[in-house]
Parts: C-alpha cells; sequence; structure tokens
C-alpha cells in the first residue's frame, strides 16, 4: 500500500477524466481524495483549485491533481498559493522534469487535450519521479520568496 496521500479535484471540463484517475490511482493503492466537483454542470475552478491547493499547504496531501478543459486555469490558479509548484503537463517528458527539476507539487492535465491512457502515463511518471534537488534547489527556494 502506498502511502503517498493524493487530492484530485477538476472542473466541470475535467470532471469525466478525474473521475477515471481518481478510480486508477486507487487500483494502485494511493490515498486519493476527491475534492470534487461532482458533474459535469458548469462550475469555477478556482474554488476547486483553492481546496486542492490548501489541503497541500496545510500538509494533509502530498500530492494535488487538478483537470480543466486545458490544465492551464487550474495551473495559474494553483501557482498563485505560495509554496504550491504546478505544472501543466500533456507529455511524459515535461512530467518526468517536472518532478525531477521542479519539484512540482502539482499536476495539471487538460481532459480536451489528452485522453486516459496519456493520462495514466503521465500520473505514473510524476509519481514516480524524485526531485533531483542539487543546482535546482536554489531555483525552487527563489520560487518561494
Amino acid at each position: 500500500m502506498n502511502k503517498i496521500k493524493i487530492a484530485i479535484a477538476s472542473d466541470h471540463g475535467g470532471y469525466t477524466l478525474k473521475n477515471f484517475l481518481y478510480k486508477y490511482l486507487l487500483t494502485k493503492g494511493y490515498s486519493v481524495e476527491d475534492f470534487g466537483t461532482n458533474s459535469t454542470d458548469s462550475c469555477d475552478y478556482p474554488i476547486f483549485a483553492k481546496k486542492v491547493c490548501t489541503s497541500i499547504l496545510s500538509n494533509e496531501f502530498q500530492y494535488g491533481i487538478l483537470i480543466c478543459g486545458t490544465g492551464l486555469g487550474m495551473q495559474i490558479c494553483a501557482n498563485r498559493y505560495k509554496g504550491i509548484r504546478a505544472a501543466c503537463v500533456s507529455d511524459t517528458y515535461s512530467a518526468k522534469m517536472s518532478r525531477l527539476h521542479n519539484n512540482s507539487n502539482v499536476l495539471t492535465m487538460g481532459a480536451r487535450v489528452i485522453g486516459e491512457g496519456l493520462a495514466v502515463d503521465i500520473i505514473d511518471i510524476w509519481l514516480n519521479t524524485s526531485y533531483e534537488g542539487g543546482r535546482h534547489e536554489k531555483r525552487i527556494k527563489m520560487l518561494d520568496e
């Protein structure tokens, strides 16, 4: 059983992919909490990004996954929280590098950009890549200043 705790949320555009990924993460043994939305009815993504980001900043969860139509709105919103390093990812190389060099703690994806198979590959790589530290640590500290 993985001890990693993941907070996940979406807006209406990411609802279907979020539900798929929530179930997938549970089958992999992660502890996952769904912060909404709970339908495809139009809603405001900042509400759900805030729930995930504050749960990470309070140390209740280690990582967050946010899904909207493009992933961009969620990324922009999440990066307004000091201590959150959100990366909008639509390929596996960027998933790896966002963890390795940028120590991202929130992954955002666009449900209208990628499919379920690629989303699973991205999540697997993102969750299984460790932060390299070293020369990157100075830059991460600069982000938090």
